[in-house]
């Protein structure tokens, strides 16, 4: 009887040892599949090649001016259109009529392709890609009357912002992006009628399309205007509406540019208010939106740079080294945020 009951006791011992060993292991277990150790990822910004935004703004030029109503323009915007399809699903066409500040009704076009429609946050990025109809500020008389190349007022934001979309379509951003090139924006009054004709009179795309996005209720949660970004040497301070709109917006992309060592080209001086595009997504649509524009206080052509609506806008004043600056500072914007 004793002999059995210390039999027994073993057995049992043995059994709770057992089942306490099979305890511990699903223990170990349970808590390795619920608390996963942290990683720590990192985000991947692809390379911006210049060479390449520097070829899509010497094809617009190849066309002629992009004056509205003109062969040229048709031609340019239905290029612009098919380069960007094979970059994106969702490329539209927004054709529009415009009044000019002449009474004059004008066909426009803006070109919008949409990348990860169904993602946020999402991102604005616009430029314009028509060109003056007027030499105003030409040093000689003679071609106030011309139409002026625009390579850097005009095909520079829409070369950098088109290898932009290059990019998004071999490195998808978590983001949602929206690239918006508008039309008819520098079909202003000429200098001798401006003093008495109304701003509205400039972007005309930008407008309609403010009042009329792509997307029923589009917003974004922030824009970014590129407007004259391909200069030698360009300086681009903090633009008035851009801190009147969205100083926070215009702060941190000054501040990523400054990491990425373009501090002394992002630089934290006020620059002037230029009525742009951007002006008017901020007052209708009401997205905060800034303008990284080159504005030079000491410029002979007023805040400009040198060649602004003259006839040498043209291809020989366009730099890789800038192009390259301005696109490095987007792409880490869209893949990073802010």
């Amino acid at each position: 009887m004793k002999l059995k009951n210390i039999r027994l006791l073993s057995i049992l011992l043995l059994l709770l040892l057992m089942l306490s060993c099979n305890n511990n292991k699903a223990g170990k277990k349970t808590k390795k599949s619920s608390d996963p150790t942290p990683t720590n990822v990192s985000i991947q910004v692809p390379e911006f090649n210049a060479d390449s935004a520097y070829f899509f703004i010497e094809k617009q030029i190849s066309f002629g001016p992009r004056v509205p109503e003109s062969e040229a323009h048709s031609n340019c915007a239905e290029w612009i259109k098919e380069n960007l399809q094979r970059f994106c699903s969702h490329v539209s066409l927004q054709e529009f009529k415009a009044r000019a500040y002449n009474n004059q009704i004008l066909n426009g076009k803006n070109i919008i392709a949409v990348f990860n429609p169904n993602k946020q946050p999402r991102y604005l990025l616009c430029a314009h890609w028509d060109s003056r109809p007027y030499a105003d500020h030409d040093p000689d008389p003679a071609n106030h009357q011309k139409p002026i190349d625009g390579a850097n007022d005009g095909a520079s934001g829409t070369g950098v912002l088109m290898e932009v979309a290059r990019q998004l379509s071999l490195n998808s951003p978590s983001a949602g992006v929206d690239i918006v090139l508008f039309d008819i924006e520098d079909y202003g009054p000429p200098q001798d009628r401006q003093a008495y004709e109304s701003t509205d009179f400039w972007g005309l795309g930008s407008q309609f399309w403010s009042r009329n996005p792509h997307t029923t209720h589009y917003s974004a949660n922030f824009g970014i205007l590129l407007d004259m970004v391909g200069a030698p040497d360009a300086q681009f301070p903090l633009e008035g509406f851009s801190m009147y709109y969205a100083p926070d917006i215009g702060k941190k992309v000054w501040e990523i540019a400054g990491r990425l060592g373009y501090g002394d080209r992002f630089v934290f001086d006020n620059g002037g208010y230029i009525t742009a595009d951007h002006y008017f997504i901020n007052r209708i649509a009401r997205i905060p939106t800034i303008n990284i524009i080159h504005l030079d206080q000491s410029s002979s052509n007023g805040s400009f740079f040198e060649h602004w609506h003259t006839i040498n806008d043209n291809m020989d004043h366009i730099d890789t080294n800038t192009l390259k600056m301005v696109g490095d500072v987007v792409l880490n914007v869209v893949f990073k945020g802010l």
